[in-house]
């Protein structure tokens, strides 16, 4: 297919042409995604928030919501919760812990009820703080804490000596005394300072107030279920089989081989065109002739009619599309004076039926011949099947003229039907391609029909052969 179905009107032509069938569709989808939260339970989900206090590195807080969701923690909420068949591995995948701002964790729970899901996530931040205060109190050694203030009391008695001593010395009478007074002094300041670095060093004050965590209130109760919602599912399924149907459209359009244009059909037919001629949109032939079940749920659906195709272009009157057949038998007169010819139609190709038509009704009605006396050729219609094609021998025909439309027909279908032509002992003589149009408003007084065949010229037209 050529470039636009990638654009947004075509788009809306799948929409407008196939609405029947993308309604259905999505009907069809809102009940999968009903179908589908009738197997998934509900879900309610709830969290409640632990307060650590004190000064806290964003890396110390993301390991405490590691901790929070440890296999220790998880697996002593699983044996609080005391509910069968549910242990420490499945309980895992309906916890989650996060953090927050101001030093908060967030510890959320997942269960198939709002009480539980309450239940869950109040257990699990209380055996957080729990878990949290049993490590950070362990780190404690009560052995190196005695033997720390046992070192303070003999600082403290050293400075207490070393104060005595410097009273004794002989105050500034010898050189000697002050020195030993300098350097008792000097003493004293090093113990102190030693003292305070040893009293920053100390982390039993720090861990004591970051293991003074606080539990924020329980968990609220959930009011609505988590996503996704039954609600969300049948609006998920109605909108994926939309957006299915829609690139199944587009991807079927730009791998059809079907051909458009005027030269790949004459080529794929080894002949000439002739011409073009319109078929009013809302002529009946329209839709392709059919009967049985399938053919009433394809009318039903609206899918026994091409989306892919333009909208019908506005025509003029209709002395306008007149000119158009009576311009295509002019030629068809000029190739072949005075002979008879068979118009070929594919089988369920409805417009190209009715432009054959109406082309035989135009030939078999000009009377008068030109000056070189000879009229235009007569016309005999046929429909055979693209599928199996087979034309009848020939008789009093000179050769065939093939009437299609563009778009529906692949190379090789038209490559079997040029080939049943010469079979049956008919030359394709040219091609004619019918197209649908909307009818405009009807002139006010047209050239007659004498006249309008007086004026037709084999001079090409617009959408004419081509020069």
């Amino acid at each position: 297919m050529s470039e636009d179905t990638i654009r947004l009107v075509t788009i809306g032509r799948i929409v407008r042409r196939r609405r029947r069938l993308l309604t259905l569709l999505v009907v069809v989808g809102a009940l999968f995604g009903y179908g589908t939260s009738l197997l998934l339970p509900p879900r309610y989900t709830t969290s409640a928030s632990v307060l650590l206090p004190g000064a806290w590195e964003e890396r110390e807080l993301r390991t405490q919501a590691e901790i929070a969701t440890s296999s220790v923690v998880v697996d002593r909420v699983a044996a609080a919760l005391g509910e069968p068949g549910v242990d420490g591995v499945e309980l895992r995948e309906r916890v989650t812990a996060e953090v927050a701002d101001g030093n908060i964790i967030t510890v959320s729970g997942t269960a198939d009820t709002p009480e539980r899901a309450q239940h869950l996530a109040d257990l699990m931040a209380r055996e957080f703080v729990t878990f949290a205060a049993q490590v950070l109190g362990n780190d404690t050694d009560p052995d190196a804490a005695a033997r720390l203030e046992a070192l303070r009391q003999a600082v403290v008695r050293t400075d207490r000596r070393i104060a005595e001593l410097a009273d004794a010395a002989d105050p500034g009478r010898t050189v000697e005394s002050v020195q030993t007074r300098t350097d008792l002094e000097k003493l004293r300041t090093a113990l102190r300072e030693a003292v305070d670095k040893l009293d920053q060093a100390d982390p039993a004050s720090d861990k004591a107030v970051k293991a003074d965590m606080v539990v924020m209130g329980p968990a609220v109760r959930p009011a609505g279920e988590a996503p996704p919602t039954r609600t969300q599912l049948v609006a998920g399924g109605a909108l994926l089989f939309l957006l299915v149907a829609v690139v199944g459209h587009l991807v079927a359009a730009r791998m059809s081989r079907r051909l458009r244009t005027e030269s790949e059909i004459a080529a794929a037919l080894g002949s000439t065109h002739l011409g073009s001629v319109d078929v009013p949109a809302q002529r009946p032939a329209h839709r392709p002739a059919g009967r049985g079940p399938r053919a009433l749920v394809r009318r039903l659906l609206g899918v026994d009619v091409r989306w892919d195709l333009p909208a019908p272009r506005r025509s003029g009157d209709e002395a306008s599309r007149q000119t158009r057949y009576r311009r295509v038998c002019a030629r068809l007169r000029d190739r072949l004076p005075a002979s008879r010819l068979l118009v070929v139609v594919p089988e369920g190709d409805g417009i190209a039926l009715l432009a054959a038509e109406r082309l035989a009704t135009e030939a078999a009605g000009d009377s008068s011949p030109e000056a070189s006396g000879t009229g235009y050729p007569t016309l005999r219609v046929v429909q055979i099947p693209v599928s199996q094609p087979m034309l009848p021998d020939r008789d009093e025909e000179y050769g065939a003229l093939v009437v299609l439309s563009a778009g529906h027909w692949t190379a090789g279908e038209l490559a079997g039907l040029a080939e049943a032509c010469v079979d049956s002992g008919h030359e394709v003589v040219g091609i004619v391609l019918a197209g649908t149009v909307r009818s405009g408003p009807a002139r006010a007084g047209g050239p007659t029909r004498p006249a309008a065949a007086a004026e037709l010229a084999p001079a090409d037209d617009a959408t004419g052969v081509p020069g």
